[in-house]
Order: structure tokens, then sequence, then C-alpha cells
């Protein structure tokens, strides 16, 4: 006799989207409580454990930073972060230290507009967003080294960016420094990839 569908569901042990959610996160607790997806480093505050991985070969993977204007991930970002989890895992399962890391692209005008359409200040909107983004990439069970997570509006990153974008204004050449030159397009300076060849036009002429 075949049990109705009331009594098979009433089953101990049915594997349901409970049991899954128990399962995932004892799981997710344990990798984060004992650091699974962390890379050491061969010396300073994070080089706990680099004896175990000392020898083995490198990888080194980054995904492409989210914007953290909108209220959390879109269907699209697992899409692209699974791949390369899967990746990660594969590389880890065949004797690699794999650093994955990850971050938040927070500057621009998509986040600066969510800011504006909600009311709020964007460093606030940013930070909340942020938040969300990592607690549903983290209860997807992907394995990042989230100790060395950042955003690009931190100071410590974007003062970097800010000081390459002045060397560019400046007309810094592309080349590298035993050969550097200046060339001038149309009256404005220009960086070059090659003698004889100005990329002012192509590739970043600064005013």
């Amino acid at each position: 006799m075949t049990p109705s569908s009331d009594e098979s569901d009433q089953r101990p042990f049915r594997y349901d989207a409970g049991v899954a959610k128990r399962i995932e996160l004892a799981w997710q607790d344990r990798w984060q409580a004992e650091g699974t997806f962390w890379a050491p480093n061969p010396v300073g505050e994070l080089a706990a454990g680099f004896e175990r991985v000392t020898g083995r070969p490198k990888a080194y993977i980054l995904d492409f930073f989210p914007y953290p204007s909108g209220a959390g991930l879109h269907v699209g970002h697992p899409l692209g972060y699974i791949g390369t989890d899967v990746l990660c895992r594969f590389l880890r399962m065949t004797g690699h230290n794999v650093l994955h890391a990850f971050g938040y692209d927070a500057f621009g005008l998509p986040a600066e507009q969510y800011a504006i359409s909600t009311g709020q200040h964007p460093a606030i909107t940013t930070k909340r967003n942020i938040d969300t983004m990592r607690r549903q990439l983290l209860r997807l069970g992907l394995g990042y080294d989230t100790r060395r997570e950042f955003a690009t509006t931190d100071p410590r990153f974007y003062r970097w960016t800010q000081w390459m974008g002045q060397l560019v204004r400046r007309g810094a050449p592309a080349r590298p420094a035993g050969r550097r030159a200046r060339g001038r397009v149309r009256g404005r300076n220009a960086y070059t990839v090659g003698p004889g060849q100005p990329r002012g036009e192509a590739v970043g002429r600064a005013r």
C-alpha cells in the first residue's frame, strides 16, 4: 500500500527546506569559526596556519566587485560568484593554497543616486547595503577569506587610486621608468605605451 502524501510528509528525518537550512547554517558557522577558507600570510597578523600550506602551489582568485547601490544582491551576482567558488574549491581539493578575496565597488553614481532616491547619506546606505550583501553571500556558502574584504570607499584604498589619478592628470607615462617620455596630443598631455605611440585619444587623455 502506498502511503498518502500527507502520511509521507510526516515521516521522521524527511529532507525539506528546514532540514537543509539547519545543515547549511551548521556547516557555514563551522567554516567561519575554523577559518576554513582563510589563506595565511607568511608573516604578520594573518600568519596563523602558514606552516600547513608552505610549499603548496598558490592561486589568487578575485571576483568582480558588486555595486552596493541597492538593497541586496540580484540573481545575476551568484551566477558568476558560484562559478569562481567552484574553481576555488577544486583548487583547494587538488592541494593549492587559495586566496579567494572579495570587495565592494562602493564609489560612483549608482551609490550616489541610491542615496539621493532614499534621502539618506551615502555613507549610511552604502554600509547597510554592504552588510546585506555580505550576509547573502555567506548564506550562499561561498568560500571567501572574509578578513581581506574591503570597499572602495575605504580611505586606505582610495588614497592610492587618487594618487594614480594625479599621475595621469600630470601626464605621467605608462611605460617603464627607464623609458620615460611625455607626449602632446592636440595641446594636451598624453601618456604613451611605446616610442612614438601617443595614446591620449584612446587611453586616457588628461586635462
